[in-house]
């Protein structure tokens, strides 16, 4: 290796970043010849053929504490809190006794009091209420939803490899008319990414799309994407790939560049029936950061002033997505 070749390596991991020269939207090559739409449903039936176990995304593990906190899951009203030990409890939200509001009932020595009548609700069963399974894996909280139509419970579940620490997490949610397959749909399409989100992608061209088979090894089936990151006039290179472990996920990792490791977990939670008559679906979506860089660890003392700001660039990027689902709901619908 000559020396200007190992001084060119140096310089790019001090300064990861490169000038982007002034480019029009319109200028930009044209990718729907490649956006091949069977490839896009191969790679989404297969997703939604993977078993999920039950289990649905609930919130972030940072929105729980020891309030009630309640919600929709896949047509089911819950409630969420933390016992005294920090243990995740979700339960069905409606008092079992009258149907009060248990979202609105304070926690007192980790159960919750109904404010109606005082009635204590806790992790045992009372009559026909009982808590549900739950799962908190340090970055969402889980809940297996036992009658919904996957007939075949898993003990826990399936998380996605994350990055090691030092590690900064962030999760934003948005809520749209539509199914999670529309999520998932819009997520196995990236070749939109620099069309659709020019303010925050360029230069971007997919390596390579999984084939239309039946069936493909769950290393094969991913698609591997070449992006920069745009940080206003300055570009982050990187290589990506995109894989969906369950039937309402799909993870975007680092696996060249800065970052190596990062991911973004995308996951899609049916939230029920609005009164419209129409499905509401849920994007939980979780950014893990990672660096390999000497200062990213104790640059972490900035992380509640990061957290913010990494959840407003998620929440304007599924704006948009979430315009592109609701879309293909229309459409299908």
């Amino acid at each position: 290796m000559s020396t200007g070749t190992r001084w060119r390596d140096r310089l790019k991991k001090a300064w990861p970043f490169e000038i982007l020269a002034p480019a029009e939207w319109a200028a930009q090559t044209p990718t729907w010849q490649d956006a091949n739409p069977a490839v896009i449903r191969a790679a989404l039936s297969r997703a939604q053929r993977r078993p999920g176990g039950n289990w649905f995304v609930l919130a972030a593990s940072s929105s729980i504490g020891d309030k009630p906190f309640g919600t929709s899951v896949a047509g089911h009203d819950v409630v969420a809190w933390r016992r005294t030990d920090g243990t995740l409890v979700v339960a069905p939200r409606a008092c079992p006794h009258l149907g009060a509001d248990l979202a609105l009932a304070p926690v007192d020595c980790g159960e919750l009091v109904c404010p109606w009548h005082g009635l204590r609700l806790g992790q045992r069963r009372h009559g026909t209420w009982k808590p549900f399974t739950a799962h908190d894996d340090g970055v969402l909280c889980w809940v297996r939803l036992d009658d919904t139509a996957e007939v075949t419970p898993a003990e826990v579940p399936v998380v996605p490899l994350r990055p090691e620490q030092p590690r900064i997490a962030a999760v934003a949610r948005l809520d749209g008319v539509c199914e999670p397959q529309d999520i998932v749909a819009n997520r196995l399409d990236p070749w939109h990414g620099g069309w659709f989100h020019p303010y925050s992608f360029t230069k971007l061209r997919v390596l390579s799309a999984p084939p239309i088979d039946a069936e493909l090894p769950e290393e094969l089936d991913k698609f591997v994407v070449e992006v920069t990151f745009r940080i206003g006039r300055l570009g982050v290179p990187v290589i990506a790939e995109f894989t969906t472990p369950g039937p309402r996920t799909v993870v975007m990792r680092i696996v060249e560049g800065e970052g190596l490791g990062s991911v973004v977990e995308t996951h899609a939670t049916p939230v029920g029936v609005g009164v419209d008559g129409r499905p509401r679906t849920a994007v939980i979506e979780a950014v893990i950061a990672h660096s390999d860089r000497t200062h990213f660890g104790k640059g972490l003392v900035a992380a509640p002033l990061i957290r913010p700001a990494m959840r407003q660039a998620a929440t304007r990027l599924w704006r948009d997505d979430m315009a592109y689902a609701e879309r293909l709901y229309e459409l299908r619908s």
